[in-house]
């Protein structure tokens, strides 16, 4: 039977996501760095099929979903999340097909950036994304170390915070404007409510000036944004505080080559660069010594 691209539907997301692990993991295993995605409940996922079910596609085969595409819109900025086809099927087109209709997506959306962020060492990917004029801009970097060697070396400056409410949304949009050139309203708004999360609103004096959101249960630091550079080293030194007071035995974070105090402060704080990821877009956008993204699929 040939291979049926069709709409995700609520029930197709567990599926992909375990279609999605199982490609990450051998992607890493092949390149040295071992299995390092899990599954987790498809939660963003379904936030963004209830938002828009445009941006979230499957490649099906008798049955079996062989392909998955993920892409949302926040303003003029479309992403795409992922993009994945099962090992054993990789080289047939299928990736072609499904970003085809994730282009769709932007197209009408009538968004003005594209972008996305993938493994460096995913070459193949890279040269799809090429063609369809998204071109790396900076490295990300994978941050990791154990909780307590973290802890115990906390040092430097440090913002006041609080736990952010619904009020606090006026000042994300701004704060987000000034970061990345687009307000994200609706993802703060579905982090705010996902209880694996923990957000804070950094201040300075009596200035809203950056937020971060910690893990729960995993120490991982992010999305992380400030209204100004200057700003950043004192708050990512603020999250490595709150995400050590978490207790998970891990910390981690996703720093661009960009945010220099951030990756300063990690590797003063002997965080290991765990595997290195890029940023593609159709074009530069936002201010990267602000922002630390959360992973590849929220941004």
């Amino acid at each position: 039977m040939p291979v049926i691209y069709r709409p995700a539907r609520a029930q197709d997301l567990e599926r992909a996501d375990a279609l999605v692990v199982a490609s990450i993991n051998d992607l890493t295993g092949r390149h040295g760095f071992g299995p390092m995605a899990v599954a987790r409940p498809p939660s963003f996922q379904l936030f963004s099929l209830n938002d828009d079910a445009g941006g979230l596609w499957v490649a099906e085969d008798a049955d079996e979903i062989v392909g998955f595409a993920w892409s949302w819109v926040s303003g003029d900025l479309w992403f795409l999340a992922q993009l994945f086809v099962s090992p054993d099927r990789q080289g047939s087109g299928i990736g072609n097909e499904l970003l085809k209709r994730t282009l769709d997506h932007a197209r009408l959306s009538g968004a003005g950036s594209k972008a996305l962020i993938t493994f460096t060492f995913n070459t193949v990917s890279q040269g799809l994304y090429l063609r369809h004029g998204m071109f790396p801009r900076f490295p990300i970097y994978m941050v990791s170390a154990a909780r307590d060697g973290v802890s115990g070396r906390l040092r430097g400056p440090q913002l006041d915070y609080r736990p952010l409410e619904e009020a606090h949304l006026p000042a994300l949009a701004r704060i987000d404007v000034e970061a990345l050139g687009v307000s994200r309203q609706k993802h703060h708004r579905y982090l705010i409510g996902d209880s694996a999360t923990r957000g804070f609103a950094l201040y300075v004096a009596n200035e809203c000036a950056g937020y971060v959101y910690i893990g729960e249960e995993t120490g991982h630091i992010g999305p992380l944004a400030v209204v100004r550079p200057g700003f950043l080293d004192a708050a990512f030194r603020t999250a490595l505080r709150l995400a050590c007071a978490r207790g998970s035995p891990q910390v981690s974070a996703f720093v661009p080559g960009l945010a220099e105090p951030a990756l300063a402060a990690a590797i003063e704080h002997r965080m290991r660069l765990t595997f290195p990821m890029v940023l593609m877009s159709t074009q530069a956008f936002g201010n990267w010594s602000q922002y630390l993204p959360r992973n590849p699929g929220f941004m």
